[in-house]
């Protein structure tokens, strides 16, 4: 939903001892991303459960209105140090673009079974089911120094996303329309600082979270039968959606604020302290290819077809599994298995760049430094 959260990983590391160990990770952002994945499965496992039920529908709608967004927001604010550096640009290969090609590759090849489409093609410049959200991210990051160098970037990328909607030709190469409606996301991420979390995360706004969320489900309970949630997918223009082209530059900002009060809403519940879900948040990534196999598998296998699961109780049931899975699939078993997939070293395809980036000349300069101070003298 890129690794939504970009890491440091041993061979990232510069040679030499380093005079300071690696700063730790956040524990509030790795359980943010956690529970955002685990609302994203949910949300699949929700869709089949929606027509003939107005509740569902609605905690459908609501769960869409701010997951992504906060999965968004999140990935841009671990972007703001992208300057396309050698290291970085390699990670974007072997981060985003390997994954997304074996990923969707697998799901054409697993669709054609599911959806009983057996002469689906394969083609990489047509994102299947999530596979849209690794090209998104890639744009997104390879367009990260433009953004931290213009003036008033945040207005700039909603003008963008508003524009997007007017044209119905942008297609779905590389699912175009996806990325540049929710840009502005992403960029909000690039501008936040620390301290725009630690705002968010008081007491009072936790407490006001509570009827902004249940007034945001009244809501979505009205809007159910008067207007359709494929306005928060972000992924057609105005028109087809069957409205005037003038309704996605008025629908644009609007739901842009109301994503951003939710997903502030959202975040002040994250527990900032580690828990037993803190390390899944680092396997979100697994988790999100992963899990739309189950979904799609369980579509086909008809585990939606007995009629309790279309009541109270199966919807709850359907929820708990859902969770469950994706849970199981952010483990570290599964981190392990696919590395080859979602971290491949690829050395064979990059130059050993001799000339280092400053901060890792940095660090051996000043470890050359002190391993000489420390030598006796001849």
């Amino acid at each position: 939903m890129h690794q939504p959260v970009a890491t440091v990983t041993a061979r990232d590391r510069p040679a030499g001892p380093s005079p300071a160990p690696l700063k730790s990770r956040d524990a509030f952002f790795d359980n943010a991303k956690y529970a955002a994945i685990v609302l994203v499965a949910v949300g699949h496992a929700w869709e089949p459960l929606r027509d003939g039920s107005r509740t569902v529908s609605a905690a459908y709608m609501l769960v869409y209105a701010f997951h992504m967004p906060a999965f968004i927001i999140i990935s841009g604010y671990f972007s703001r140090s992208f300057e396309g550096r050698p290291n970085q640009l390699k990670r974007l290969v072997t981060g985003l673009i390997v994954p997304y090609v074996v990923f969707e590759t697998a799901y054409t090849l697993f669709t054609r079974w599911t959806d009983q489409e057996p002469d689906r093609p394969i083609s990489l410049l047509d994102p299947l089911y999530l596979t849209w959200f690794l090209v998104a991210l890639f744009l997104w990051r390879l367009t990260t120094p433009l953004w931290r160098r213009v003036r008033l970037p945040l207005p700039l990328a909603l003008a963008v996303a508003m524009l997007a909607t007017l044209s119905p030709d942008i297609g779905n190469d590389l699912d175009l329309q996806r990325a540049l409606q929710f840009l502005p996301y992403f960029v909000l991420g690039l501008s936040l600082k620390p301290e725009h979390f630690r705002m968010i995360r008081r007491r009072a706004v936790r407490i006001a979270a509570v009827p902004v969320f249940a007034g945001a489900f009244l809501v979505a309970y009205w809007a159910v039968p008067r207007m359709t949630g494929s306005w928060f997918y972000h992924r057609d223009s105005a028109e087809e959606l069957g409205a005037p082209q003038w309704y996605g530059v008025v629908m644009t900002p609007v739901m842009f604020f109301c994503s951003l009060v939710l997903v502030a809403c959202f975040l002040s519940w994250v527990p900032g302290r580690r828990m037993w879900c803190t390390a899944l948040g680092t396997g979100t990534l697994h988790g999100y290819l992963l899990h739309g196999f189950v979904a799609q598998g369980a579509k086909y296998g008809g585990w939606y077809d007995p009629a309790w699961i279309h009541r109270p109780l199966g919807a709850v049931a359907v929820t708990l599994v859902a969770a469950s899975v994706v849970t199981v699939l952010c483990t570290a078993p599964f981190r392990r298995a696919l590395r080859g997939v979602m971290e491949p070293e690829m050395r064979w395809l990059f130059r050993k760049d001799p000339d280092k980036p400053g901060e890792e000349r940095a660090v051996v300069q000043r470890a050359v430094t002190t391993v000489t101070a420390r030598s006796p003298a001849p």
